[in-house]
């Protein structure tokens, strides 16, 4: 990841955009019927600190 291009950087920020609103519906899910939400949650955390990585690299990019 460290050679990537600002479009690149950006598809990936849009990627793990759509992984983020798609694991927040499933933390939903697995809260509504009582299950155990940890490994979601830190995978949302680690989604969180990579797109906050990214953002930075664009902004310095």
């Amino acid at each position: 990841m460290a050679d990537m291009t600002k479009k690149e950087i950006e598809d990936r920020i849009n990627l793990l955009k759509s992984d983020y609103i798609r694991m927040q519906g499933d933390l939903e899910k697995k809260e509504s019927i009582g299950g155990s939400t940890a490994k979601i949650e830190k995978q949302l955390e680690d989604l969180e600190e990579e797109l906050a990585n990214l953002k930075n690299r664009l902004v310095n990019a």
